[in-house]
């Protein structure tokens, strides 16, 4: 059957309109009637419709004053009857252990004293249940709960029930044929549950982390050439007893690429690629990085700079060859939009100064404007550790020409206050206490006293660093430092007390020379008569307090860090100290040392090889043990502090005299020992060769000096790492290969440092 039905509009209805002369409000307290009545947008004597009242009724309903409103139109007279919400008088939380209030109270938008809103107490519960899901506690429930009081007021009561944590039970991936699962993990900022998953906090699963680790495994393939990455998919599987997740990274490895050719062109008039060739420091058959590409154009940008060639822009273009699984890259000179920075505009900063923040742009008002180095400005400021969060962005400013950089910073605290305690086969138990403030009185300076006291050992300090002195890229700093040692290796005390002011600058890209001026006072001094001491350290007891005074510098260079290779580097130090400038002695002191690492088998194994040595040239003064070398395990494993090298055997005593020359080299091998990475646990294995002798210009009349003539030691040894949440703890067990009779071995060490 089909039916068409007709539809057939009605006439248009005219709109009823009311005339109040009277309105009555009743009900109201808190708010007044011309509050109300303004509110609601009704006039006494004015036209009404009703569509019109049906308004004022909505906006004092959503006003959120009012638990209820009636508007009722009688006649000429207008009656609104309302029920105030009550005041919000406390808020409470309860249940929470994980969270402290105050930091709840941060997340939420209700206010004591002010209106109690339902609807806002119902978001703000959920606010707190995201925090506890950020915690990795998903199962948390908050409740909001309200206590009447009298005049029309009520308490507020956020009943949380924290629930336990969701912890990652496994994290895997799935393609990955390169690295193993061990060294993924290692990249993640997220780690599995482990032995001491009570104390580890990163190891519950936080969905919001997710796309952050997926950006470190893309990071960590792209700087190791594997430009086609991807991570296709993550899979996060509750377990059955509904406590855990299983994480699975899907992963797309790709081929790994190297640099191809690498050229220099200009399309910019006036720019001669030729002179800015020898400035690129990529060569072919290098593993590619996008990182080796933004150094290089960051170099020839800020050379131009130099050169005085304004708006020169490098726009690399990468050329790919699979056949030979190469990328070429073709560095292109071209001329830039004419644009300048109009003004540089901060907020945020309640704190740290503005020129704190604005040296860490290479560019002020007026000068050309490269987006590429405002971005690494960008990256300079988060750096620095002052702020929580920090956006550089660029407007356009009073013309097309000009741009005006905006900085919105939020800072955070920057000072702490740490207790810590140590223990070594050396130095015994320890406890230290020391204060450090990153940005001292918002100037960008850092100050740290600190305190340490062990059972052999006492030492105060105080550091202070200007890292732009006048502006510059020309650091500044302070040391002050005091030390009493009773050491069980030693037959004396000693005092010392050292002042240190230094400059420090960058002299190359991996460069940097440091300046130094050192004052040093010290002192032996003697125990009670039953302890024996030999003829040599008795003459430097004699000697009193002696003062030197030495101006001295050392260079680094370090390529661990910004190197080509991220899987190898080196690390080379070179200083030397004249003293003379008065004071008590003449001397020049050398020191030197190298250090080269490499990780091999897909980076689960770090080799590391180190040469380290220094000579003492003596003119004038007393030259004591305390001038000397005198080798410790951080320097020569194996042996006691003074184990080696020259002793002095008179009147009984056993005394490590130092010795004027020494050389060390270590080769050592760090590798996983089959346990569960999150464990922490790590081994080694460590060849130590080295030797410490000359005493030339000592006075060593009397003393029964055995060891002058040195001899080299070796030592083979096994170390086990252990990074437990409280601090590093390792284990060396070794062995001498060869030494001398009056060596004293110690076959066993084990330290370990927290902080609490």
């Amino acid at each position: 059957m089909l039916s068409v039905a007709w539809l057939v509009p009605a006439p248009e209805a005219w709109a009823q309109e009311y005339v109040f002369n009277t309105v009555e409000i009743d009900g109201n307290q808190r708010v007044g009637d011309s509050a109300i009545l303004a509110r609601a947008g009704i006039r006494r004597g004015q036209p009404v419709s009703g569509g019109q009242l049906n308004d004022a009724y909505q906006n004092l309903q959503n006003s959120g004053l009012f638990e209820s409103v009636s508007i009722e139109p009688r006649g000429g007279t207008l009656r609104i009857q309302v029920v105030e919400l009550p005041t919000l008088n406390r808020i409470s939380f309860e249940g929470n252990r994980r969270i402290k209030d105050e930091a709840l109270r941060a997340l939420i938008d209700s206010d004591e004293r002010r209106v109690f809103n339902p609807s806002q107490a119902e978001q703000d519960a959920v606010a707190i249940s995201e925090a506890y899901s950020n915690e990795g506690r998903l199962s948390a429930r908050v409740q909001p709960r309200i206590i009447k009081r009298d005049q029309n007021r009520v308490d507020l009561v956020f009943e949380i029930f924290e629930g336990d944590n969701i912890e990652i039970e496994r994290l895997s991936f799935v393609g990955n044929r390169k690295y193993s699962d061990s060294r993924l993990r290692r990249v993640l900022g997220t780690k599995q549950a482990g032995l001491f998953r009570r104390l580890v906090r990163r190891d519950t699963f936080v969905e919001g982390r997710v796309d952050i680790d997926k950006q470190m495994l893309r990071d960590f393939y792209l700087s190791r050439g594997y430009v086609d990455m991807r991570v296709t998919g993550v899979n996060a599987q509750l377990t059955k007893e509904r406590d855990g997740y299983f994480v699975a990274y899907n992963i797309q490895e790709g081929q790994q690429f190297r640099f191809g050719n690498v050229t220099l062109v200009s399309q910019m008039p006036g720019v001669n690629a030729d002179a800015y060739r020898d400035i690129v420091k990529v060569r072919p058959g290098v593993v590619y990085s996008p990182s080796l590409v933004e150094t290089d154009i960051a170099r020839l940008e800020r050379q131009a700079i130099r050169d005085g060639v304004d708006f020169m822009r490098v726009e690399p273009r990468i050329t790919r060859n699979e056949r030979n699984l190469t990328l070429d890259v073709e560095y292109v000179i071209s001329r830039g939009e004419r644009i300048f920075v109009e003004r540089i505009d901060i907020e945020g900063n309640t704190t740290t100064l503005d020129r704190v923040v604005r040296r860490q742009f290479d560019s002020v008002e007026g000068d050309p404007f490269n987006p590429r180095e405002i971005r690494q400005s960008a990256e300079r400021i988060r750096a620095l550790g002052y702020f929580e969060t920090a956006e550089v962005n660029a407007r356009q400013g009073s013309s097309p020409e000009q741009v005006i950089v905006d900085v919105d910073v939020v800072e955070q605290p920057t000072g702490s206050l740490n207790f810590g305690g140590s223990y070594s086969n050396n130095d015994g138990v320890g406890v230290a206490v020391s204060f450090a403030e990153q940005n001292f009185l918002g100037r960008g300076q850092k100050l740290s006293l600190a305190v340490s006291t062990a059972s052999e050992a006492t030492r105060y300090g105080l550091t202070f660093v200007e890292p732009a002195l006048l502006g510059r890229k020309v650091s500044f700093g302070l040391k002050l430092d005091y030390a009493e040692t009773n050491s069980s290796f030693a037959s004396y005390d000693g005092e010392r007390l050292i002042l240190q002011p230094s400059l420090g600058f960058p002299v190359s890209e991996n460069g940097r020379l440091q300046l130094r001026y050192t004052a040093e006072q010290s002192e032996l001094i003697a125990r009670d008569s039953g302890t024996e001491v030999g003829n040599v350290i008795q003459d430097d007891i004699d000697a009193g307090e002696q003062l030197s005074s030495a101006l001295g510098y050392q260079y680094t260079y370090d390529t661990r860090v910004t190197g080509l290779d991220p899987t190898a580097g080196v690390l080379f130090q070179f200083g030397q100290d004249f003293a003379g400038l008065g004071g008590d002695s003449k001397y020049v002191k050398t020191t030197a040392k190298v250090i080269g690492e490499k990780k091999i088998f897909n980076e689960d194994v770090t080799l590391r090889a180190t040469l380290e040595g220094g000579g003492l040239s003596w003119n004038s003064g007393n030259n004591r043990v305390t001038d000397r070398f005198v080798l410790n395990p951080s320097i020569m494993r194996g042996f006691e502090p003074g184990g080696i090298g020259p002793r002095d055997l008179s009147n009984g005593a056993d005394d490590p005299l130092g010795g004027n020359l020494f050389v060390v080299a270590k080769f050592e091998a760090q590798f996983p020992l089959g346990l569960p990475e999150e464990y922490g646990i790590s081994g080694g294995v460590f060849y130590d060769v080295g030797n410490l002798w000359d005493l030339s210009d000592v006075n060593l009349a009397g003393g029964d000096v055995v060891g002058e003539s040195g001899s080299f030691r070796h030592v083979i040894g096994f170390s086990v790492f252990w990074d437990t949440p409280v601090g590093p703890l390792q284990f060396n067990v070794s062995d001498a290969l060869r030494k001398e009779e009056f060596d004293k071995e110690q076959r066993f060490e084990v330290t370990l440092q927290t902080q609490f």
